[in-house]
């Protein structure tokens, strides 16, 4: 077999642990300095992906190369691999400084060059005044960031990062997300990530894989993936959506009509489908607008009722009904420091309303 030119190329992986089909004939390809995520839901192969990478897990089929190299067969010893659990398995019985040098120990690094990395690595992360302090005397975002000094010490080839900051409350996870790509991209390792969080997918990652039952369900940039979701499953896991089933009236190069029980949805984008084809129209919160008014468009408006709102700061949401007893979420930004909510009350008639570029035609 000719070797892959891209850097990471997972080649048509399979695992199975007896009857279950943790991993369902992946394949991929990773530039050398991206930050790739594998996102998706509890149980849906991420994590025995990750395994079989760092060769943790022998695949049942298909073939793992890094750099040309084929390493499927290497043991994780041997491979130029490292990997940070969502733990951080700091040894507490060692200081900060000694927690970034068991690696370099373990491999026999002389002393000098011993020295010289994990000062550097310090020096990377911001922790050169904390080097002799317990990992118990460190803050959640601290320890996180002692763990990655200790994967980069090493020079690795390869990160793979394990739900790197779930032990993090919400504030400093984010945070962190932000220093941690920082950091990743000026050592300009090559990372792959495993969350469950999209949020953190879609604000560490150059690029996402959603995964579902050990498949890839789409594979792309945070905006595509989010924007231009392929199919019912990932427009519904990453982000909040409205979803709208109905059928194919109008079918055009430059447009698609769907009718649902709410109302007809004008859609500014041909689909390769006909006309009578079974659909689904994907609208995300924030790109409806709501009005006391009827705003007398043909198509994609709909009068509903206020069903309760939500104040978060940054924006209010929005739960309305609409016609065939559906629900419409709707996200609107508090851009009026004095924006008065107290206007509208449950039970109030109102119109949404959107434009045709606004939505994504699903046929899967």
């Amino acid at each position: 077999m000719t070797a892959p030119s891209s850097y990471l190329r997972i080649d048509h992986i399979t695992k199975r642990f007896g009857d279950t089909l943790a991993v369902n004939d992946v394949s991929l390809d990773i530039a050398r300095g991206e930050i790739f995520a594998l996102l998706g839901s509890s149980g849906c192969g991420k994590s025995t992906l990750l395994r079989v990478l760092s060769g943790f897990e022998t695949p049942s089929l298909g073939r793992v190369w890094l750099d040309g190299k084929d390493v499927t067969d290497l043991p994780p010893y041997e491979r130029p691999m490292n990997m940070m659990f969502q733990s951080y398995a700091l040894f507490p019985h060692m200081n900060v400084w000694d927690n970034v040098a068991f690696g370099l120990r373990r491999d026999g690094v002389a002393k000098d060059e011993l020295q010289h990395r994990v000062e550097e690595m310090l020096l990377l992360v911001q922790l050169q005044k904390f080097a002799k302090r317990s990992p118990h005397q460190l803050s959640g975002g601290q320890q996180q960031r002692v763990a990655l000094a200790r994967s980069l010490a090493k020079r690795p080839q390869l990160l793979m990062l394990d739900e790197p900051l779930g032990a993090l409350d919400k504030k400093l996870r984010e945070q962190t997300q932000v220093e941690l790509v920082n950091i990743i991209k000026q050592v300009g390792v090559t990372c792959v990530m495993v969350t469950h969080d999209q949020d953190e997918a879609m604000t560490m990652a150059d690029r996402i894989a959603v995964m579902s039952e050990g498949r890839f369900l789409q594979v792309g940039t945070p905006n595509e993936v989010y924007e231009y979701p392929n199919c019912r499953f990932v427009a519904d896991f990453v982000g909040n959506v409205n979803l709208f089933d109905g059928e194919i009236t109008e079918c055009a190069p430059d447009h698609v009509v769907v009718r649902s029980a709410s109302g007809d949805f004008l859609v500014g984008h041909g689909i390769s489908a006909g006309v009578g084809m079974k659909a689904c129209v994907a609208l995300r919160p924030e790109k409806v607008a709501l009005s006391l008014d009827d705003p007398k468009k043909t198509h994609n408006a709909m009068a509903c009722v206020l069903e309760d709102w939500s104040y978060f700061g940054s924006h209010t949401s929005y739960s309305l009904r609409v016609e065939g007893n559906q629900r419409l979420k709707v996200s609107v930004t508090n851009t009026d420091r004095e924006q008065d909510h107290e206007n509208l009350k449950e039970g109030q008639r109102l119109w949404a309303h959107w434009e045709d570029n606004a939505m994504v035609v699903l046929t899967a």
